[in-house]
């Protein structure tokens, strides 16, 4: 079974955006890109990562299934995961990913839902991990790493000022705010959240 070479970072082909493409080359693509894959042991791939600069990406986390120019049009629930890349091997980093995701892409019809889901007969962790994986595919479609979704803990300051533990305090981050006493606060800074002083 021929595989191609897998890219390994740094190089300038995973850090350009990917050219869309037709079905057709897709499909030659993704056959390299699975036999790529089995032959590494990994659980997605995509085209720049064995030199094609076109926008096609494979996927085998709970079925194997290849995605053509495919995008992200809704993402819910952030969190922090910890994963590895082909291209960046012996690394692991954690980043900032969403727990679920909806893609579109021109080779289905209809919009795929990838994460957790109630009632499924398929582990919900297996899910969100293959929401990770669309997640880093189409990353690298895009020009990105998994060092450019690294998670970088926000440190949070103590303030020049004393509160009482029972003071009320409002904190913020982005555009929520809260109100609540100092000492419920404390988890929320260690989040990155700010006291509104």
């Amino acid at each position: 079974m021929e595989t191609k070479q897998i890219v390994i970072y740094p190089n300038d082909i995973l850090s350009t955006p990917t050219k869309k493409t037709d079905l057709e080359t897709a499909q030659k693509i993704a056959v390299d890109l699975f036999k790529t894959l089995a032959k590494a042991g990994g659980l997605g791939l995509s085209a720049n990562q064995i030199g094609e600069d076109k926008s096609v990406c494979v996927v085998n986390v709970t079925n194997p299934f290849f995605l053509l120019n495919p995008k992200i049009v809704k993402k819910e629930k952030e969190i922090v995961y910890k994963e590895g890349c082909l291209s960046i091997p012996d690394k692991m980093v954690r980043t900032n990913r969403y727990e679920k995701i909806w893609v579109e892409a021109d080779n289905v019809d209809d919009t795929l839902v990838f994460g957790p889901e109630k009632g499924n007969q398929v582990d919900n962790d297996v899910l969100v991990l293959e929401a990770i994986c669309v997640q880093h595919e189409i990353d690298h479609l895009n020009g990105l790493t998994i060092f450019d979704r690294e998670y970088i803990p926000e440190q949070y300051r103590r303030t020049e000022r004393k509160y009482g533990r029972n003071e009320k305090v409002i904190i913020s981050k982005g555009k929520e705010t809260l109100t609540l006493k100092y000492k419920k606060s404390l988890p929320y800074l260690e989040k990155g959240w700010k006291i509104n002083e």
